[in-house]
This record gives structure tokens, sequence and C-alpha cells, in this order.
């Protein structure tokens, strides 16, 4: 008999939802939806550095999605789903009440950002971050030594911390704070009270401190010495975590009904996007997986004997069984990688886009469609010409950091420079300088690990940029000076969760068994070119000295 797995990815601007054949493995229906709210620009503050999302985003959106997936998907698959499971964005945590209610869900917080999830990318908590570190680097428990050494404003701690001291109001009506991988199977199976709630090993891991050292989060007395509004609230935490293919519990005749699913099958435990792609792209030792979107996370997983008490500088922790059961997962990745383009292409369409709006000889109608035509082909076209430049030939360096730099060595604080400007650097000029700096700062990843005693012998890439640009992944296996193998899937992170819904729900053995039906193939490979090995490594050396520079290194 046929049966599904259906696999849930909470991205930055949407969630997506997967249909797949447990049996053949055939991706049978996707469906995208957008965020209404976030769509709009609601309650964030770029300049800011704020960005937050309402837990009713997630929550309409999945049931628009799923909505529209059956009504793609084979007549009755609904009722063949036997597991379902999640992956989001993180660390996105959000307060919730003595109840267990997002506190954003309830009447007197419905409009109050400090009430809302916090996206990864919010980056308002960099005092707390620096904070946080400092003290745990002084702890006679070194307790960032499985977190790469630094704490960074993108993580849960420093968020709730940032919020607690600047919203009195949440202050006093917050009873815990909840990752959104965790919140959303907690949901489905109505498991959100404090009594009830679980969380899995991935979020726990990699941005809250759990360790097995230390019986699972850092000492009260640690966080209260940091700041006493932090006291007691570890305690709040369930100490135990779950990897991913275990089930929180069973979905409600209330979900089942609003998402066309059966009452009672199994919600497996959530974790991150990135975690659950590296498990659709097979991820294994000495390969590194990169999901390569508006930023980027680096994943890659060794066996216990290898990495023994090898504690990695500078990345974004490494934690038993976060990404696949049995091993130990590591992290890492950059704040901004197709961000970085998105900034350019804004910065260069802004006159564009003024001329027309002010265009009084030009209908509402015409101006929008000449507008989003620009804004398509503007990334094509300067692709296109940085493409025929040879590198070197502008003379031009830049650095990624335009939303700070999340490894090696997070730090909020950085920024982004460009060097080498001329009279006659032009916008491909400066285009591929920006591509090379993402490509210099994904090198940067992977010399930490084999400086640290990480093999890596390859790179999958996963995610947007991947599929749609030639130009950017020939450069970035150029600059590497490896092989890049591409997934065949377009929902990698959503393929990854399907695989561990079909573990839970009974279809496989183990997430290994559902890997070998079910993960992603290749579907292009790309080669570095040998003859540019020197040329590339002049052109990173000199990313390094400005970064240098920028970072305070020279004075």
């Amino acid at each position: 008999m046929v049966s599904y797995a259906l696999g849930l990815d909470y991205g930055s601007d949407s969630v997506r939802a997967l249909l797949v054949d447990t049996h053949t493995g055939t991706e049978v229906a996707t469906n995208v939806v957008a965020y209404p709210r976030w769509r709009n620009g609601l309650y964030c503050e770029p300049t800011a550095d704020q960005f937050r999302q309402h837990p009713l985003d997630y929550l309409e959106s999945l049931q628009s999605c799923l909505a529209g997936l059956w009504a793609i998907a084979p007549k009755g698959a609904g009722a063949r789903v036997v597991g379902v499971s999640f992956d989001t964005t993180g660390s996105t945590p959000i307060a919730v009440d003595a109840e267990g209610t997002a506190l954003a869900l309830t009447p007197a917080f419905a409009e109050n950002p400090h009430a809302m999830f916090i996206l990864w990318k919010d980056h308002t908590a960099v005092k707390e971050a620096q904070e946080i570190t400092a003290a745990a680097n002084a702890s006679s428990e070194g307790y960032l030594q499985f977190a790469g050494g630094i704490y960074s404003s993108e993580w849960y701690w420093a968020k709730v911390l940032h919020v607690l001291r600047e919203s009195p109001e949440v202050r006093e009506a917050a009873h815990m704070w909840v990752e959104h991988c965790d919140w959303m199977p907690a949901v489905l199976t109505g498991t959100t009270h404090p009594n009830q709630f679980r969380m899995g090993r991935c979020a726990a891991g990699h941005k809250i401190l759990w360790h097995e050292r230390w019986g699972g989060y850092p000492s009260n007395d640690f966080f209260s010495a940091i700041d006493p509004l932090l006291d007691g609230l570890r305690d709040t935490l369930p100490s135990e975590t779950f990897t991913a293919d275990n089930r929180v519990g069973e979905l409600t005749p209330e979900w089942a009904e609003k998402l066309g699913l059966a009452v009672g099958i199994p919600v497996g435990f959530g974790a991150f996007d990135c975690h659950m792609g590296a498990v659709a792209a097979r991820v294994k030792p000495g390969v590194l997986t990169k999901i390569m979107g508006t930023s980027t996370c680096d994943i890659t997983v060794a066996h216990y004997d290898d990495i023994a008490d090898n504690c990695i500088r500078g990345i974004c922790g490494q934690v038993d069984g976060s990404v696949l059961p049995g091993m130990v997962g590591l992290e890492a990745g950059q704040s901004a990688f197709g961000d970085l383009y998105a900034w350019f292409k804004q910065l260069v369409s802004w006159p564009l886009h003024a001329v027309l709006s002010e265009s009084a000889e030009l209908d509402e109608q015409t101006k929008s469609h000449l507008i989003n035509a620009i804004d398509d082909a503007i990334l094509p076209a300067l692709s296109r010409e940085a493409e025929k430049l040879v590198p070197g030939e502008s003379a031009i360096t830049a650095l990624d950091w335009v939303n700070g730099r999340r490894t090696p060595d997070a730090d909020q604080t950085v920024a982004m420079a460009l060097s080498g400007l001329k009279m006659g650097s032009q916008a491909p000029h400066i285009f591929r300088g920006l591509v090379e700096a993402t490509a210099f700062g994904a090198r940067a990843i992977i010399e930490r690990f084999r400086e640290e005693g990480v093999v890596i012998n390859a790179v999958v890439a996963i995610g947007g940029i991947s599929k749609k640009s030639d130009f950017v992944m020939q450069l970035c296996a150029d600059v590497w000076g490896c092989e890049i193998e591409v997934l065949e899937s377009e929902q990698s992170c959503a393929l990854g969760a399907a695989i561990f819904a079909a573990t839970v729900g009974g279809a496989f053995e183990d997430v290994a068994s559902a890997q070998t039906v079910m993960a992603s193939e290749v579907c292009k490979t790309y080669k570095p070119n040998i003859n540019l090995a020197g040329t590339y490594n002049e052109l990173y050396r000199r990313y390094e000295r400005l970064g240098d520079f920028v970072d305070g290194g020279v004075q």
C-alpha cells in the first residue's frame, strides 16, 4: 500500500511542504506559501537589526500550504501520511506564558514585536552575546568549549536577555522561551504546556548550551551572575533532549482536521533546516554540506573516536546527534551569502525605482511591470558580465560581512568593506568582488575545520543559489579547490524532514535505511580549475588582510 512522509520546512520567508513516497523516494508534491505579515515588513526594523515574525504567520501559512498541497497531490494522500517532521531556521525563540501559549497569540501582546519569534538574523543582542561569551569563557566549566568559544547574538540566551531588558511587559508575562523548531511539533501534538513540553537535541545543543557534561544547561548561578533577569529560566527547560528520529507525540484531532491529515499520526522532534538538509544530502565524515541561500549553513559530521575531546574553535557548535543519531554534528556558516547579492541589487536598482516611481508619463501597472522586470534581470546581467572578467583583473577586494560574521569566530559587530575601487570600476567588477568575498568567507570556514583536525575533502551544495548560478558555483569550486556536488531536490531541507518523518512513522527502521530510499541524487558537479589555484590563493590572502584590518588586527 502506498504511504507518504510529510516534511515541513520553515524558511526565512515562507513555509514549504513536501510529500514523499516512502517506498520509492519520489517527491510526489510540494507547495510553498509566504508569510503574509513578514512579506509586508511588519514588526521589523532592518536599520536596527530587528527581525521578528508573528506566530500566526507560521500557523496560518501552514494551513494554507497544506490545503494547496492536497489540491495537487494524489487523491486521498493526506490519509496515507505516516509521519510529520519539521525543520526551521534558528535560533528563533519566543516567549510563552505559564500555560505554554506564545505571548503574541494573546490579545495583550498581539502587536508587540518583543513577544514574537526573534528570527535567526535579528542582531539586536550583540551586547548580551558579548557578556555571555565573557562569562562562559571565565567559568570553570568552560561552557562554550563545545560551541566554538564565542556566543553569538543570533542565539537563544542573548536574544532572551535582550528582550527581558527591553520589555518589562514581556518580562512579567513570560514563563519560558522556546525555539521555533520545538514549538511547531508541540503545537501539533498538544504538548505546549511547560509540564509536557519536550525539546529536540539540535537547537538545545547548538544554540542553548545544552550538553551532557553539565547535566543539561549551565548552572542557574552562571546565568543569574550575568543578569538577575535570567534567574530561574534555565530551570524551566527540560534537561533531557531528543534526536530527530524520535517522536514528540501524536497529531491532535484539532490539527488533523486543520491540516487534512489522519488523527494520531506521529510527529517527530524538530531540528534546524540546515541539519535536516544535510541528511537529505547523505552527509558523512569528510563531506561538508552547504545550504546556500540568503545566508549559508555548513554542516558535517564526525565519528566520536575521530573528534574525541577536540573542541573546534570558532564554529556554531559540535553536538551529539544533532544531525545524524550516533554521530557528532558540526555547524558553521556565513551570516550573508545571497543577502549580499540582494543588497547590491537593491543598491544599483534604487535610482531606477525612484525614477520610475516618480514618472508622470507611466501608469501604475506599467511602472510595476517595469520595476519587476528590472529586478529580475539585474543579477543575471551582472553575473554574465562578471563571469567574463579575469580573476584579479579589477583589483577589488571585498568582505562578506554585510550582516556580521557567523563563523569562523562569530562577531556581529564587524562590517563589510570594499577596497581597490577606481574610476574604472563598474557594477560587474564590484559584483564579481562580492561573489569572490562570499567564496572566500566559505573558504575560511573550510580552512578552520581543517586546521582543527576535521577532514573536509568535498562539498555538497543545496539551496537556491546552488541551482540558479553556474557562475557562483564554478567560482566557489575554483576558490575552495575541491569538487562541489549539487543535489537534484529543489526542497532538500523539507526532504530531510520527510526522511525523519518516515522514520518516526515506522516506514523505516532507522534514518540510514530511510536515506537509502529517500535521499536526493546529485544533478550536477563543479570541478575546480587547477590553473586558477595560484591566483585565487593570492586573492584569498588579500581577503584575509582586509579582514584583519577591518577586524582591528592591523593598526
